[in-house]
């Protein structure tokens, strides 16, 4: 590797991303295994995803792991694919950012609408920070969100394996993607598909629990069940 992108893969201080950064240096690739096992990262596809907001890029290929099944790994890109405008990583937001955003947008996850304490609430790019990096000039709300932890998780898989994530890294495709509006949106990931994602808290908790009954009985999959009661619901509106 050039000294150049050497040196900067060690500039690197942030725990979560230098733990990559050195075993990838060490051995020639870190596999997720590694990251859970070794590091106790639960979630490896976020530890990866901090080293690309560095700048850096990273490659995933498959392995074998210790169970003889196929498993991710990541290993270093092609130094000349070094986004050299975004070195450094995400911004530390102040508390009066998040704040300001969640008077605007509420004290709720943007993709599923659950209400949580803002502290639970974590601020992301609804353009992901891969593709648009950080907006220039004055921040403006609208071009963050605010998610629950596990929204979050869920947004990470799709959006580092969408094409125009990886290639294209057109603001607009990802701007009308289901992960940045989900209000409004043409698509998810590129995939012409329509999506819900609902949760039962407190007082609802009973009414989850008898859809899980019902569906048992008509032996249907969830999912499959809700659909059914809103089709037969849609057809008697339609009456």
């Amino acid at each position: 590797m050039p000294q150049w992108f050497v040196e900067q893969l060690k500039a690197v201080k942030a725990k979560r991303p230098k733990v990559v950064i050195d075993h990838i240096l060490e051995y020639g690739y870190v596999t997720t295994e590694e990251l859970r096992d070794l590091y106790s990262y639960d979630h490896p596809p976020r530890a990866a995803r901090d080293v690309r907001e560095q700048g850096i890029p990273l490659e995933t290929f498959r392995v074998t792991g210790k169970q003889g099944r196929r498993i991710g790994a990541y290993k270093f890109g092609d130094p000349a694919d070094v986004q050299r405008g975004r070195l450094g990583g995400r911004k530390a937001w102040p508390k009066s950012f998040k704040d300001d955003l969640t008077e605007a947008q509420g004290s709720k996850c943007a993709i599923c609408l659950t209400g949580f304490q803002s502290r639970e609430l974590q601020i992301d790019h609804r353009i992901p920070y891969e593709v648009g990096g950080e907006p220039r000039g004055v921040l403006q709300l609208t071009d963050f969100m605010l998610l629950c932890g596990s929204c979050n998780r869920a947004k990470s898989w799709p959006c580092e394996h969408c094409r125009n994530w990886k290639v294209e890294k057109a603001h607009d495709v990802c701007g009308t993607c289901y992960w940045a509006s989900p209000a409004t949106y043409a698509h998810v990931a590129l995939r012409l598909i329509r999506r819900l994602d609902i949760s039962w808290s407190d007082a609802e908790i009973p009414e989850y629990d008898r859809l899980i009954a019902l569906s048992e009985q008509e032996e249907k999959e969830l999912p499959d069940f809700v659909k059914s009661v809103l089709r037969r619901q849609l057809d008697d509106a339609s009456k």
